[in-house]
């Protein structure tokens, strides 16, 4: 692997679901790196790490991106799979975790996923390169994060791979920089990146000097509310109901509920396989056999033990994305011998993430009062990520700034392109986070 040129500002935006890097030239061409796989060409790696043995005490082999699906989904050997670890980033909680023999802390998950992004980036790009730019969300995912904590563990993973002099910038800043492309005139612009975990606010005002493009920062906010959450309200509301949560189960001469706790694995695919390890699948054995509706709970034991959670859970992300066009689906999946079907109207789904939207709803209102401006004053609403195109989600900026200011995004690039960018800014330093209070674009 070699190094990109020193003229070359490389972008990293490592998403809960899926990372992309782009490379900037200093005539601001900007470009997304293609991964090959499967006969096809990709701008989006799938933020996923999957470690393996080929024989037991042979020692761990790791795979990133479709590759590690592609590995996980073959089940040829004894593997360990990991995904959407980055909401794992800001938790105090989270010490380490068991792969075969040996305990990993996040900056050694995060390490060896990027590892892998290099290996199949091939010569394009080299983390030694003297001009990295990484995004970070400005609020990270969970309870109670812990910022300071998320930022050690990324620099750790970074400096690893020989990129300790790699600058950190907010997601949605980079998002705002890949959309000032398009502005042909002055304008304050609120930028709202939806990603897997969270969803990221900033407001920027942009003008232009002597043919200089200037940016500003005014405000930035965030919150633990994406994609991710959109899809478990389907499944708790369509999925989990059909495997058994609900329903009830006999202890002696008692008849109780089947615990909710088991459910709580279905919020992410990936942690399915976990239930085999973990003495989850055991207790749903042993719920089967003095349950009321006994082929609900096999139904969801049968979903564990095939692996089936990955076609699972994309049937339900088929079924939400084709709501953004249908006013009614008919979500189904099928495997092992298990079959879930039912109607889902864009009420419905509306109706379930109703206070999610509302959630998102005062982050707006949040970044709003951190900028010190009201929504007319606010020009254009740049929308990036999948779930901007969520009917509620538009209604709810259309509703707010109107619909002839909202402006849309390539829903996976706009951030690393903006970061590649950024490293050819006069003062990119100026833009890390928590930087300074303006800066040239």
């Amino acid at each position: 692997m070699s190094s990109a040129s020193p003229a070359v500002s490389i972008g990293i935006d490592f998403g809960t679901s899926n990372t992309v890097v782009a490379l900037a030239a200093d005539d601001r061409r900007v470009e997304a790196i293609r991964f090959d796989h499967g006969g096809q060409r990709h701008s989006v790696y799938v933020s996923a790490l999957c470690f393996w043995e080929d024989r037991p005490g042979a020692g761990a082999q790791a795979e990133g991106g479709p590759w590690a699906i592609e590995q996980f989904l073959e089940g040829r050997h004894v593997y360990r799979f990991l995904q959407s670890f980055k909401t794992f980033a800001a938790s105090s909680s989270f010490n380490t975790t068991q792969v075969f023999r040996q305990r990993y802390k996040f900056e050694d998950i995060l390490a060896a996923f990027l590892r892998t992004l290099a290996r199949h980036g091939g010569d394009k790009f080299g983390f030694e390169a003297a001009n990295i730019t990484v995004g970070r969300p400005v609020r990270f995912a969970g309870g109670n994060p812990d910022e300071a904590l998320a930022m050690q563990r990324y620099r750790a993973a970074f400096e690893r791979l020989g990129a300790g002099h790699a600058r950190y910038v907010y997601e949605p800043v980079g998002a705002a920089f890949s959309f000032a492309r398009r502005l042909e005139r002055d304008a304050t612009v609120l930028v709202a990146d939806f990603g897997g975990g969270t969803s990221d606010f900033s407001v920027m005002r942009f003008s232009r000097t002597g043919g200089v493009l200037r940016a500003e920062p005014l405000g930035h906010a965030g919150i633990g509310v994406a994609g991710d959450t959109f899809d478990y309200r389907i499944v708790d509301h369509i999925v989990s109901p059909r495997l058994g949560k609900g329903s009830s189960f006999r202890s002696f001469d008692k008849v109780l509920p089947v615990p909710t706790g088991h459910y709580t694995n279905l919020a992410r695919w990936h942690q399915l396989a976990m239930m085999k390890s973990n003495g989850d699948l055991r207790e749903l054995r042993e719920l089967a056999r003095t349950a009321l509706k006994p082929e609900l709970l096999e139904d969801f034991i049968t979903i564990v033990d095939l692996d089936l959670g990955f076609a699972l859970y994309r049937a339900v992300s088929d079924a939400k994305v084709a709501l953004s066009a249908q006013d009614e689906v008919d979500f189904r999946f099928r495997g092992g011998g298990v079959d879930i079907g039912a109607a889902i109207t864009r009420k419905k789904f509306e109706a379930w993430i109703a206070d999610d939207i509302a959630r998102l709803g005062a982050t707006v209102d949040k970044v709003l009062a951190e900028a010190r401006i009201a929504s007319r004053e606010v020009e254009k609403v740049f929308l990036t990520g999948g779930t901007s195109f969520v009917p509620a989600v538009r209604k709810l900026f259309a509703d707010r700034f109107g619909n002839e200011r909202l402006m849309s995004g390539d829903q996976f690039e706009s951030i690393a392109y903006g970061l590649a960018l950024i490293g050819h800014s006069p003062d990119p330093e100026r833009w890390t986070a928590g930087g300074g209070p303006a800066a040239k674009a």
